[in-house]
């Protein structure tokens, strides 16, 4: 008899497949022998993610659909060679479960599996359900929410167990008050231009205590060299600028204040860390649902919220220093966070996964 098997789907950012990553993880621990099979989209980002960890990855041609324009019908042509693809995958793997994480890749494959009779899970990480989980809800068993508040969208379908975040995110202490405000600034795992911009624009407000800051910046690959340059120009020389930051837990554990998106990952991996920051959403985000993550941290305390609209290099640079002089507000920050830390999201989740495979036996 084969080995049993699980298909996660889902991706296009690091925010959707890090916790893919996590659950299949945990799935393989509490069922041996267990083959975990990830299939999401054909950005490199994504490629050069899952060849990182090697496991078994496969690529749909899919792009986006809602908030496209014109670009939209290309994505429409390519509809019907990635549901074939998804068919293809489906009968070769022949899984007792398929989940799906979020982001357009997942849809076909979800979608599909529901037809076959499979079992189904959605995780919905963000408060307001995005699209893609909003069309397949219908045809999914089970939608398991990242906030509570987002229950009422679900439908009845859904169930409070938390985000899948990277245990380590978890193990993060807390830090020590130093001389320095230590500052992590990142805008996901292919980095923020606005974000890159923004933040580079003051610098030369900041220079002044240039000796009391030190900045740590995952700018993405595209504006890697270009934000190095803008930092040593403005006097900080020390700062540390990447392109991808591998080890982001030791990334929060060091930092007092990050500054980055509301995409759902990232806020799940602050509350789990217990990180105090400044988060801009991302204004194309579809539906805006990284404003309402933000201001979901910023309900309990946990982060101050600044809007595309409203940025200007002299009101960042004026936050930075208020934080710089009063370290006790991120204290109370890290404090106010505890509320929506839900440690132990994946054993929940895999423990329900399980259950649904039992059920299909």
């Amino acid at each position: 008899m084969s080995a049993p098997r699980v298909v996660i789907s889902g991706g296009g950012t690091g925010g959707h497949l890090f916790p893919a990553l996590v659950l299949g993880r945990r799935l393989a621990e509490a069922l041996p022998g267990l083959e975990v099979v990830y299939v999401g989209g054909g950005r490199p980002a994504e490629r050069r993610i899952m060849a990182r960890r090697n496991v078994r990855f496969y690529s749909l041609p899919i792009e986006g659909l809602k908030g496209r324009g014109l670009r939209g019908l290309g994505a429409l042509v390519l509809l019907p060679v990635s549901f074939l693809r998804s068919l293809a995958i489906l009968l070769r793997i022949k899984p007792r479960l398929v989940v799906g994480v979020g982001g357009y890749s997942s849809g076909p494959v979800v979608l599909l599996a529901s037809w076959m009779g499979r079992p189904t899970m959605i995780l919905e990480q963000n408060v307001r359900p995005g699209f893609t989980n909003r069309l397949l809800l219908p045809w999914v068993r089970t939608a398991v929410a990242a906030f509570e508040a987002s229950l009422p969208a679900l439908k009845g379908k859904g169930i409070f167990l938390g985000n899948p975040v990277r245990e380590a995110f978890y193990a993060v202490s807390r830090k020590p008050r130093g001389e320095r405000l230590n500052v992590l600034v990142f805008g996901g795992s292919q980095g923020s231009r606005f974000l890159n911009r923004g933040v580079t624009s003051a610098l030369p407000i900041l220079e002044r205590w240039r000796h009391a800051l030190r900045f740590v910046h995952q700018t993405g690959p595209a504006d890697l060299e270009w934000v190095r340059r803008n930092y040593a120009e403005s006097g900080f020389g020390e700062a540390s600028i990447e392109a991808f930051i591998e080890d982001m837990p030791a990334a929060f554990a060091a930092a007092d204040l990050v500054v980055g998106r509301a995409g759902a990952t990232t806020c799940a991996e602050l509350a789990a860390a217990r990180r105090a920051a400044i988060l801009v959403p991302f204004a194309g985000a579809a539906d805006d649902h990284q404003a309402g993550n933000a201001a979901e941290l910023a309900r309990v305390g946990g982060a101050e919220v600044i809007l595309e609209s409203e940025w200007t290099p002299k009101l960042f640079a004026r936050r930075i220093l208020y934080y710089l002089a009063r370290r006790e507000r991120l204290t109370a920050m890290e404090e106010g966070l505890a509320a929506l830390r839900t440690e132990g999201a994946a054993a929940r989740i895999a423990d329900r996964a399980l259950a649904m495979m039992r059920g299909a036996d």
